[in-house]
């Protein structure tokens, strides 16, 4: 049984780890990962047809306990414990629940202190009592309902019939049903950097390059050892080598060689079967949601592909979401402000189609599969091209990745 400190309005852990209000949703599956023997059986819910309507969730059924993660940021918001038999809670190191300690009316009291009367559910029979960023439900049976008007402690129970919390929430700010993500905090961090926005650059040819605001780590004026967050802009354009990239970026979270290429059969070279000595290679930037190509002879950047990490992807939970903006034109010698359409990670496909006027060209079928199974359980994406990108759209018309590459080069479809 796990053994956890409760902290409102921050987390909900241990000595080893713990679940972090605004964490992002793959720190807290690494957490999972590490703490497999003690945590098992876990669920990961999302919605299919509409990933961006409803909450992102992982259940750890075993434990009684849901992370409640933002669709949108993919940030952790709210920490539910819906069994409380299963696992062992304490606050400021003394357990108000465990085998041998009650959650009672009494002994939430004795542990929280004073707050606010509470509010009772008539549909739900449930009595609220909440903290700030901290939340009890008390189901309440029908035959004391009619004395709860006074507040919680009002109500007189027989010996042993004081009613024991049903759920517990952790959560930021006075209200459950209106609090959101918090930032990230800086304990989620870990040296990396982290995309605020990744703007995509053009000129009248085509895209350039990409305007990136990066969040990172810093120390505060005064204190050398307090850290505070800091932001940072960079610009990584087509031509940079990759040197410049790494004094922009970072090291990448990976180098990977590309061995393959199944899109090439697509490029109108009559040389596409050709097989070269040496191979391009990426820089996989995991947590700003980006991944950059790089020419096997110059060194120098070709392509960008930025991810927007939606459930129901082949690649979901390897990239953090990149949060882009693309601007596109019907005509971009045009400076006309109804002519520009701006695609976001929460654009759907149909949407850009319908700005274009046009229908796009015939999609091609991307159908992934590992070398250890062959098998793709989420089906085959399609990929569209249109103003020197590449969409691979889902089939519930959300976009699952944006490949952007230089125009006016020779030989630039050869391994598109």
């Amino acid at each position: 049984m796990l053994d956890l400190e409760v902290v409102p309005e921050r987390s909900l852990g241990n000595e080893q780890w713990e679940f972090a209000l605004g964490m992002p949703f793959a720190q807290a599956v690494n957490i999972l990962k590490r703490q497999c023997g003690s945590i098992k059986d876990v669920q990961v819910l999302y919605s299919d047809t509409n990933p961006l309507g409803m909450d992102l969730v992982l259940n750890l059924t075993q434990d009684g306990i849901r992370l409640i993660f933002d669709p949108m940021v993919q940030r952790l918001k709210i920490i539910e414990v819906y069994n409380l038999s299963k696992v062992k809670l304490k606050y400021c190191g003394v357990h108000f629940n465990s085998p041998h300690v009650q959650p009672t009316i009494e002994q939430i009291d004795q542990s929280f202190g004073a707050t606010h009367p509470g509010v009772y559910d008539a549909a739900r029979h449930v009595f609220m009592l909440n903290f700030r960023g901290l939340s009890f439900s008390f189901p309440i049976e029908s035959k004391f309902e009619p004395h709860y008007t006074h507040g919680l402690g009002s109500l007189q129970f027989p010996n042993g019939a004081s009613p024991t919390v049903s759920q517990m929430c952790i959560y930021t700010g006075n209200s459950l049903a209106d609090t959101k993500a918090p930032p990230m905090p800086l304990s989620c961090y870990h040296g990396n950097c982290y995309p605020e926005t990744v703007e995509v650059l053009r000129d009248n040819n085509g895209p350039t390059g990409l305007k990136v605001q990066l969040a990172i780590e810093g120390t505060g004026p005064g204190h050398v050892s307090e850290l505070r967050r800091k932001t940072l802009e960079r610009l990584v354009m087509f031509g940079d080598s990759a040197q410049e990239v790494t004094s922009y970026l970072g090291s990448p979270s990976k180098v990977f060689y590309k061995s393959e290429d199944k899109m090439r059969i697509h490029s109108p070279s009559p040389r596409k079967l050709a097989l070269s000595k040496s191979s391009d290679y990426f820089f996989n930037y995991f947590t700003l949601g980006l991944d950059v190509l790089f020419d096997a002879n110059t060194h120098r950047v070709k392509k960008f592909i930025l991810q927007t990490n939606f459930p129901g992807h082949y690649n979901f939970n390897i990239y953090y979401r990149c949060d882009f903006r693309i601007p596109i034109k019907k005509d971009f010698s045009s400076d006309a402000l109804d002519d520009t359409f701006t695609i976001t990670p929460y654009t759907k496909w149909d949407s850009v189609q319908d700005f274009l006027y046009k229908p796009v060209e015939k999609p091609v079928v991307l159908n992934r599969a590992s070398t250890t199974n062959t098998t793709n359980p989420f089906g085959s994406t399609f990929c569209y091209g249109c103003q020197h990108m590449i969409f691979e759209v889902m089939s519930n018309n959300h976009i699952a990745a944006v490949t952007i590459y230089q125009p006016n080069k020779p030989g630039v479809c050869d391994d598109r």
